[in-house]
Parts: C-alpha cells; structure tokens; sequence
C-alpha cells in the first residue's frame, strides 16, 4: 500500500488490533503495526501517542457527542433523563461498530495497563457528564453522584453486551438504567 492511500488512521487502527488479538498488545510494536499498514512509524505518532492509544481513539469525540446530547436535551428533563439520553447515544455508536468494539473490549479485558487507562477514560466521561448537568442548573454534588453512578450502570451494560452477543447495547443500557432508578427508589 502507498503512503498516499486513504484512510491512514483507519489502516493502523485495523493493523493494530489484528496483531493486537494474533499475539497480544504487550508483544506488538508501533514499528509492527506501521508495517502491517504499510506505513511507517513515524506517519503512526502522527496519528497515535502510542500504541495504547490506538484502542481509545474516538472516546473523546464520543464523550463530546454524549456531552451535547445532555446539554441539548429539554431544560425540563431531570438529569436522570438528560443523562441518558447521552448515554443511549454512545450505546448507539458501539452497537453500530459491535464489531471492532467487541475486540476491543477483550484486549481491553485482558490486560492491566489497558484497564486502567480505560479508568481512566471512563472517569474523564463522568467528569464531563457532570460539568454539563451543573451547567444545566443541577448542583454540583447532585450532578456528580448522578454522573458517576449511571457512567457505572453504562459500564455494567457494556461489560453484560460482551457477555451475551445476541443483545442489542442500547437496549441493556436502558435496561441497567431501569434497575439503578428502580434500586434507589426513582420515579425517573
């Protein structure tokens, strides 16, 4: 493949989590999956920071989307329901690519050092989510709780979905929602 071909980022991602799932993240290098895209290492840290990087792209656009489905949504929704309407719409966007996200959920799973940066990625969601609830008017302490526990209940649904590939994700989040608001006594 020539330098010039398109989709670049998309090459790498794909080169990436082949040699990721054939012989596992620790034992692959940029330098391997550069050349498994045909490209060079050098064009991958254009693309990258580093080879963790390529199982995470995109979360910042998706806690983007979530972020402005929240703040879009009617001033007289509750946040239980602001929230999960930016919930459903991530839930939305993996399900379309249950794929790629299935893999990338078992390379994930199957190492430390990818589970905590997904901690991390996860808590850098909440804090988002909870930023725009207060912007909407919710107190800061009320928007935090709220933020944390339906990000763990999305998480609960996301960990099931890998579980039970029959099952649709947008679906077992509203489900896993359901059950929150059901075990702390909501009306919501």
């Amino acid at each position: 493949m020539g330098r010039w071909e398109p989709d670049t980022r998309g090459r790498l991602e794909r080169a990436a989590i082949e040699l990721y799932l054939e012989q596992g993240f620790d034992q692959t290098t940029v330098a391997q999956i550069a050349k498994h895209a045909g490209l060079t290492t050098r064009t991958f840290f254009r693309h990258f920071l580093d080879k963790r990087d390529v199982l995470f792209v995109g979360m910042d656009e998706l806690k983007e989307r979530v972020a402005n489905t929240i703040a879009a949504a009617p001033a007289a929704w509750p946040m239980v329901k602001a929230t999960a309407s930016g919930l459903t719409i991530a839930a939305a966007a993996l399900q379309m690519r249950r794929d790629e996200a299935q893999a990338r959920r078992s390379l994930i799973r199957a190492t430390p050092e990818l589970r905590e940066r997904e901690l991390i990625m996860f808590a850098s969601v909440a804090e988002t989510v909870a930023t725009v609830l207060s912007d909407r008017g919710a107190a800061e302490r009320a928007a935090r709780v709220t933020a944390q526990a339906m990000l763990a209940a999305f998480q609960v649904a996301f960990e099931y979905w890998g579980e039970h590939p029959d099952r649709e994700l947008p679906q077992l989040v509203d489900e896993v929602l359901d059950e929150l608001a059901e075990s702390v006594g909501s009306d919501d």
